[in-house]
């Protein structure tokens, strides 16, 4: 792992892979898992990508930018 927290993945591995596909990648143990989103589960993608949006959306809701949890949501929605 580089400085930047940057890791090399082998050629082999990259194979079938398009330039900017986006990667789950999960740890387990002291291994590390990485799994093409497109081949998620549709619930799990969603899952995950709600968790995603939901990291976005704290900082604005901590800034006060949404006063209730209805504008949080509505926030949720729009990204």
């Amino acid at each position: 792992m580089s400085s930047k927290g940057q890791i090399v993945i082998p050629a082999s591995i990259r194979r079938g892979l398009s330039e900017g596909e986006q990667l789950l990648v999960m740890r387990e143990g002291n291994r590390f898992i990485l799994k093409p989103l497109k081949d998620l589960e549709p619930a799990l993608k969603e899952d995950i990508l709600f968790a995603e949006m939901t990291e976005r959306a704290v900082p604005e809701f901590e800034k006060g930018k949404c006063t209730t949890s209805a504008d949080f949501i509505d926030d949720l929605e729009s990204w």
